[in-house]
């Protein structure tokens, strides 16, 4: 089990004097949550945490950042992710409590405060973990995956940074904004944001201050990079083997130190096997089904994420275990 320190008593305690208290005959919903604190900024929204008066708990509450507040499509991707966490009842995603507008019209939403360190965190120190422990992360995100695409869903932004590990065996897979819902007769859901997406030059996605590639595009799969409209679940078994490649040999599959160079990689270079990137021993299956994973041709990869697991769940320490056909 991985260590962590005790969230903060103020968020974990319960106290009588929290709970026994008299419930205003009227509620008003403006009123409901005090005493915020920012907890993390991301690129377009910001999550805070503060206390619902109501329940007398501390929740996260996720909005947009004021640039974007009033932006049609960040809205409809912040009402899209706070529904789909909602409605995708795993205990690999974070619970979500309420979906609203404050004062002025913008939507937030509200959900359960975790404390833990995301998976870019633990691989930051890598050489504190245990391979097993780094193993069990993936299988649990996998768990999800494979729920989440059963249920006609498909998150599209796997990567260690969306992907939090809490201090009680908690594994969760968070960010939801950039998922992909199907109809049920099977066929995409365009909506404003994919529109838009389309018409995005690859040298506009995600470029640091310096130019340098970060983040997402080290974890897209080839059919995403080309923003193919026929991209499936399969772009998360992609995406997860890339993460779980990085967790065997220090380093993702696609390389480049300029963003169009990690592109031309994800699209036409066949990564180098765990095993020759690193001095340290990598499980023979560990190797094959990242190897698979990371198949440019969507149909030559694992046909569902429950192969995966299945997988995973073996007991790959051994390496006795034969090839994967």
């Amino acid at each position: 089990m991985l260590n962590f320190p005790e969230p903060p008593k103020e968020y974990s305690s319960v106290f009588l004097e929290e709970t026994d208290k008299t419930l205003p005959d009227k509620i008003d919903s403006n009123l409901r949550y005090a005493f915020f604190s920012t907890i993390a900024t991301g690129g377009k929204s910001l999550i805070k945490s503060c206390k619902d008066l109501h329940l007398s708990r501390f929740v996260c509450y996720k909005t947009l950042r004021p640039e974007f507040a009033d932006d049609e499509v960040e809205q409809q991707r912040l009402i899209r992710e706070a529904r789909v966490s909602a409605m995708l009842q795993h205990p690999n995603t974070v619970p979500t409590y309420e979906l609203g507008r404050d004062k002025k019209g913008h939507p937030y939403f509200t959900m359960k405060l975790v404390h833990g360190y995301t998976l870019r965190e633990l691989l930051d120190y890598r050489e504190r973990y245990d391979l097993t422990q780094l193993i069990e992360v993936v299988t649990q995100i996998g768990l999800c995956l494979a729920y989440a695409h059963k249920h006609g869903v498909a998150h599209r932004d796997i990567k260690p940074e969306n992907i939090l590990v809490g201090p009680y065996g908690e594994v969760l897979l968070l960010d939801w904004g950039l998922a992909k819902v199907w109809h049920p007769d099977g066929a995409g859901l365009e909506d404003k944001d994919d529109k838009q997406r389309k018409s995005v030059e690859i040298k506009d996605i995600t470029l640091t201050g310096h130019g340098n590639a970060q983040g997402t595009p080290h974890y897209m799969s080839p059919e995403q990079v080309n923003q193919e409209p026929s991209i499936n679940y399969k772009t998360d078994i992609f995406s997860l083997g890339a993460v779980t490649y990085e967790i065997l040999c220090g380093q993702t599959p696609a390389q480049g130190e300029k963003l169009h160079h990690v592109i031309e990689s994800v699209l036409n270079e066949v990564p180098a096997s765990p095993s020759k990137v690193t001095t340290m021993r990598v499980p023979q299956l560990l190797e094959e089904v990242v190897m698979k994973s990371l198949q440019k041709d969507p149909d030559k990869r694992f046909e569902s994420m429950d192969d995966i697991v299945r997988l995973l769940q073996q007991d790959w320490k051994s390496d006795l275990v034969g090839s994967i056909s």
